[in-house]
């Protein structure tokens, strides 16, 4: 079984998680534990994190992994070899997974959280049960940023410049003011959670989360609430065909905080159809299912 068996980490911001999957074909948890990231004292710390929680997947399953799959905040650069773009500011500039590979004496396959949530998405999660035969499949994160990730016959796809899938910094609207990236506009300046609780506060002088705007928007008693979700559906609509007339994908699953929005599954579906260039829409979207497991998940299955 240990030829086998997929191990995958998830490493975020304040935790790592590891998970040991049964195989591809069989997906089941054998073991999963979590330690804390402790990302504040540095990148040497980070590397010591994974390696000691590796060491307790190794105790506690009597196995030793063949390779690791690693999800991540950022962006692996396929020409540098360095991480980029990442959160975790620590990472960036490093080569994550020379050093992890030299660290723990197996192949590390590194990729961003975005794809990992794709890939068990794709194939473990919401798509499997309603489109088995699913080739294309865009998994997004709709939430306090704006990311996506491609999964194409079963593989994710990492790109050129390791930023396929980033339709989060696609152009939308100039309303959406400067982005963290250095430009103006961005799809993430405009349809995250905080930038939709920026607009909504900027119509009423009020804080709320987008959660609270949304219930506020469909009970009919908070006009600008409504006008910040039809903005949300106005522009998830462009941006969304955009990535749809580019791929054609037979699925999109929306993942993140800004994706629990149910009007994204009708009104928005709408909104994508006109800017889609097709008399219909037959692209098929989804809830994700795997819920804060598909991270962990979708790195063993890289």
């Amino acid at each position: 079984m240990s030829n086998q068996a997929l191990w995958g980490l998830d490493l975020g911001g304040t935790k790592i998680e590891g998970a040991i999957l049964e195989s591809r074909e069989n997906p089941r948890v054998l073991h999963r534990m979590r330690i804390p990231t402790e990302a504040d004292k540095g990148y040497d710390h980070i590397v010591n994190q994974v390696e000691k929680l590796i060491n307790m997947l190794r105790e506690a399953s009597g196995m030793n992994p063949a390779q690791v799959g690693l999800g991540h905040p950022g962006t692996l650069d396929p020409i540098t070899g360095h991480i980029k773009n990442a959160n975790t500011t620590a990472l960036i500039g490093k080569p994550f997974d020379k050093d992890l590979m030299a660290r723990l004496g197996v192949p590390v396959k590194l990729a961003n959280d975005a794809n990992c949530f794709a890939v068990a998405e794709a194939l473990m999660g919401a798509v499997p049960e309603v489109l088995p035969n699913a080739e294309v499949v865009f998994g997004v994160i709709l939430g306090t940023g704006v990311g996506g990730g491609w999964v194409i016959r079963g593989k994710v796809i990492n790109g050129r410049q390791g930023i396929a899938g980033e339709w989060g910094h696609n152009f939308l609207d100039e309303s959406g003011g400067p982005c963290y990236c250095g430009r103006t506009g961005c799809v993430e300046t405009v349809i995250s959670g905080p930038a939709l609780e920026r607009y909504y506060a900027g119509l009423t002088g009020e804080k709320r989360k987008l959660h609270d705007i949304s219930i506020r928007a469909t009970e009919g008693n908070d006009p600008a609430a409504q006008q910040t979700i039809e903005r949300l559906l106005k522009y998830y609509g462009k941006a969304m065909a955009v990535v749809i007339n580019i791929m054609d994908p037979d699925a999109v699953v929306l993942g993140g905080g800004v994706g629990n929005i149910d009007a994204l599954y009708d009104a928005g579906i709408a909104e994508v159809k006109k800017h889609l260039f097709n008399h219909r829409i037959d692209t098929v979207f989804l809830k994700p299912k795997l819920g804060d497991s598909a991270g962990v998940f979708g790195a063993a299955l890289l």
